[in-house]
């Protein structure tokens, strides 16, 4: 008996058309579903966008509309996880792979682990603390390591910041162990006005008290009003008076900006020379 005999007995012996119609069978099944999920979610979405919109606009603080923001990407997060869960559980039961039985063993609990499902469920854990403690929330200006920026959204593995550059930095939550949240307190303004040593300070103080009474108004989101510190000596030699003063978060650069060029404004129009080298610090 040759071997082409035997391969063509062997070939022979499958029902080539029944197989037919099972796979065609699967394909459609498999197709039917995709479609149907495809279709839940975007219904989904869009009722969840609907739902946030509406409840949106009944929150008039800044702070209530990010959490609002923080909640709603991380629901829908969940909801997209969900209906991707049911998609791979349908393939694999129309594969013929006893999906309730494998989820029911102990076996698939260990090769879940062996599979990385530990820093899964640590990112988890981690993103649950960080919502329950209303560490960030999105639109706020943080800094993440050595990541700075604002955060766009929280999932339930990761934890999204754009950059000043526009980067979207993906950060797993089990790495997220500091988060300097520079959205929720005053921040401060300081400014360094340089000076000669043998300037006239007594006017110089005089001309910004009489700035920092104009320009308070001029600025609203200054919280606190600028505050004289006095003359400082800095590290290089230079000489220098020290204004600072508190604004709303994300305002201390723009304050800083004006206030400086207020003040070099009026004491230059005083006929008072000033050195053409500047410091400023911001925190």
């Amino acid at each position: 008996m040759t071997l082409s005999s035997n391969l063509s007995r062997f070939i022979q012996h499958f029902d080539w058309q029944k197989i037919g119609e099972q796979v065609a069978t699967t394909i459609f099944q498999l197709v039917l579903v995709t479609v149907g999920l495809l279709i839940v979610n975007w219904l989904g979405k869009k009722i969840i966008r609907h739902f946030f919109k509406k409840y949106r606009q009944t929150r008039l603080t800044n702070g209530s509309a990010n959490r609002v923001d923080t909640i709603y990407t991380l629901v829908l997060n969940i909801f997209q996880y969900t209906v991707l869960f049911f998609w791979i559980y349908a393939l694999l039961s129309f594969l013929g792979v006893p999906v309730g039985t494998l989820i029911a063993g102990a076996g698939i609990f260990s090769l879940a682990l062996g599979l990385g499902a530990q820093g899964f469920v640590s990112d988890i854990v981690t993103g649950a603390f960080i919502l329950m403690e209303e560490q960030i929330n999105v639109g706020d200006a943080v800094k993440i390591g050595d990541v700075e920026g604002t955060v766009s959204a929280i999932g339930i593995r990761t934890t999204q910041v754009i950059s000043a550059d526009g980067t979207l930095n993906y950060i797993p939550n089990r790495n997220i162990t500091i988060v300097s949240n520079k959205s929720r307190h005053e921040m401060r303004a300081m400014v360094q006005i340089p000076i000669y040593p043998d300037s006239p300070i007594d006017q110089i103080d005089e001309i910004i008290e009489q700035v920092n009474q104009s320009v308070s108004a001029q600025f609203p989101t200054i919280t606190q009003s600028p505050t004289n510190l006095g003359t400082v000596p800095l590290t290089d030699g230079q000489v220098v008076i020290q204004v600072v003063a508190f604004t709303q978060p994300g305002e201390q650069f723009t304050v800083q900006r004006e206030l400086l060029a207020a003040y070099l404004k009026a004491i230059n129009e005083a006929g008072i020379p000033l050195p053409t080298v500047y410091h400023s610090d911001n925190k």
